[in-house]
């Protein structure tokens, strides 16, 4: 079965299709099917209104399933910032380097122990008669002094997890504990259900 993805983030599409094509469910972008969806306004309040907001256009616009992931990292020390504002953090969305740069200029000086921080995914999947799965996973850390590693995307290079950054974690470890990956065993648990 065929869901359409709500993004155009190679990363997530890659992230996506390892864990649920097992359940026989293909992830595929407009771009692949040679078709441009509307851009949608993301002015949900949480993640999950975001996600919702994505897969619920994608869906009525294709007439097939539509998955969507709204997805951020909240800092405890900055109050939950960036949260849904993290891949325009900085105020260019989906630059990593100056989102990174910002974080670090505003942690400067702040302790290890106070730099604990967790990622979220909110994903949403809209089907067209009307069904609807809403899941969120998250992953606990805190933010490193530095980047470290390449691998991964956003905030990555300075997210570590048992002292270790995301950037250093290959993408079958990362699966295992990121929120993404928390996110996706859920869907995929309540996919199984309907599909």
């Amino acid at each position: 079965m065929d869901f359409i993805l709500a993004t155009n983030n190679m990363k997530k599409l890659a992230e996506m299709q390892r864990i649920l094509s097992p359940l026989g469910i293909n992830v595929v972008t407009a771009k692949m099917l040679g078709i441009t969806l509307e851009e949608v306004e993301e002015d949900g309040d949480t993640f999950e209104a975001n996600a919702k907001i994505k897969a619920l256009a994608a869906c009525k616009e294709t007439n097939m399933p539509a998955i969507a992931d709204d997805s951020g990292l909240c800092v405890d020390y900055l109050d939950g910032a960036p949260g849904i504002f993290s891949a325009r953090f900085a105020g260019d969305h989906g630059n990593d380097e100056l989102n990174n740069d910002l974080l670090l200029e505003k942690l400067e000086g702040v302790p290890a122990e106070e730099r604990t921080a967790h990622y979220v995914c909110a994903i949403c999947c809209e089907f067209p008669d009307g069904k609807e799965i809403i899941v969120r996973g998250e992953c606990e850390g805190y933010i490193g002094f530095e980047r470290d590693g390449n691998e991964g995307f956003g905030y990555d290079p300075l997210f570590l997890v048992e002292g270790r950054a995301f950037g250093r974690y290959t993408a079958e470890e990362k699966d295992k504990i990121s929120h993404r990956g928390k996110a996706l065993r859920l869907l995929t648990k309540e996919l199984e259900k309907i599909v």
